[in-house]
C-alpha cells in the first residue's frame, strides 16, 4: 500500500452493534462501512443538531423540582444548552457561519422552542420521576454479539413495570412504516431484558414534530425475533468485513447522504479498504446473479 493509499486514521473492525448502526446496515451496507470502518467525517445538519439540543433540554429539565418543570422553564434552558453543545462540539458553529445577522440561528432556536413546547401537550413532567435519563446500556449475548446504545428515558412504576421512552423531533411515520420506527425501541427492550431479566411493559416514542405518541407493549417472543434479526445482521456484517464487499443500496435517502462523492452509485470511488481481507472467504463465495462474478453482497434479508 503506497503512502497515498494509507487507510483513514481511526479505521476499525466492528465490535458491537447499536440501533443506529444496525439501521445503517439495513439501509445501505456501504453507508455502514463509511461510518463504522472508514469513519468518514460528516457535516453537522441543522435538523440533527436541533434534535440533540432538544434532547439535552428535556434531560436537564428533570434536574428541577416537579413544580418547576414548566414550558417557560424548559425554553429558558435552550440558550445555555446550546452554548454547552458549542463548547463540546465547536464544529457545530459551522451551521451558522454565514449567518452574520443571526437571523437563521434565531429562527432555528425558535423551532427548538416550539418542539419543547409541544412536548408539554404530550406528557406532564410534573407527574414523572424518571429512573434513568440518557442511559448508556450495553450487554453481550450468548453468541458474543455486543449490543449497546443510549436510552432517552426509563420510567419505573411503583409496581416495578418498566417503560422505555424515546423522543423524536421529527414527525411520526405512517402506520405502514411503524415497525421500522419501533425497531430501535425493541432493540433497547432486548438489552434491558438481557441485563435485568425484565421485559419492559411499554415502549413509547414521543414525536415532537407532529405531536404523536406511538406505543407498543412487547412480549418475550418479540424480543427473541429481534435477537434473531440482530444475529443475522451481525453475521452479514462479519462476512462483509472479512471480504471487503460492501454493496451500496440506492434509495431516496441517498439525497441526504454526505458520502455521494465516494459512492460508486454516483460515480465515486470508495477509499482503499483499510482492513485485511481474507482471500479464502472471498474465493469460497459463489458469484451472485448479475454481478459478473464479483460476489457483491446484496441487501441483507434478516431472519423474521
Amino acid at each position: 500500500m503506497s503512502t497515498s493509499e494509507q487507510p483513514p486514521v481511526g479505521a476499525r473492525t466492528p465490535t458491537s452493534l447499536s440501533p443506529s448502526r444496525a439501521s445503517d446496515f439495513m439501509q445501505c451496507p456501504l453507508l455502514y462501512r463509511f461510518r463504522v470502518i472508514d469513519r468518514l467525517p460528516e457535516k453537522p445538519s441543522e435538523a440533527a443538531t436541533r434534535g440533540t439540543l432538544v434532547h439535552a433540554v428535556l434531560e436537564r429539565l428533570f434536574d428541577h423540582p416537579a413544580a418547576e418543570r414548566t414550558a417557560p422553564r424548559a425554553k429558558a434552558l435552550i440558550p445555555g444548552q446550546w452554548d454547552r453543545l458549542l463548547e463540546s462540539k465547536p464544529e457545530l458553529g459551522e451551521l451558522f457561519a454565514e449567518d452574520a445577522e443571526g437571523e437563521r440561528l434565531a429562527g432555528w432556536l425558535v423551532q427548538a422552542e416550539q418542539l419543547v413546547e409541544r412536548w408539554f401537550t404530550l406528557e406532564d413532567p410534573t407527574r414523572l420521576e424518571p429512573a434513568e435519563r440518557e442511559l448508556f446500556v450495553e450487554t453481550e449475548l450468548e453468541s458474543g454479539l455486543r449490543l449497546r446504545g443510549v436510552i432517552d428515558r426509563i420510567d419505573v412504576a411503583p409496581t416495578g413495570e418498566v417503560r422505555i421512552v424515546d423522543y423524536k423531533t421529527g414527525k411520526a411515520p405512517r402506520p405502514e412504516y411503524s415497525e421500522g420506527a419501533l425497531f430501535q425501541m425493541k432493540f433497547y427492550a432486548l438489552v434491558i431484558w438481557r441485563l435485568k431479566q425484565v421485559v419492559p411493559r411499554r415502549l413509547q416514542l414521543v414525536y415532537l414534530g407532529s405531536g404523536d405518541v406511538l406505543t407498543y407493549d412487547p412480549v418475550e417472543a418479540d424480543l427473541l425475533r429481534v435477537e434473531r434479526k440482530l444475529l443475522a445482521l451481525w453475521e452479514a456484517i462479519r462476512l462483509a468485513t472479512e471480504t471487503g464487499e460492501w454493496r451500496p443500496r440506492p434509495t431516496k435517502l441517498c439525497g441526504w447522504c454526505d458520502h455521494r462523492a465516494v459512492c460508486p452509485e454516483f460515480g465515486g470511488t470508495p477509499p482503499v479498504y483499510p482492513l485485511e481481507i481474507r482471500p479464502e472467504i472471498v474465493s469460497a463465495r459463489p458469484p451472485e446473479s448479475g454481478d459478473s462474478g464479483q460476489g457483491r453482497m446484496g441487501p441483507v434479508q434478516p431472519a423474521p
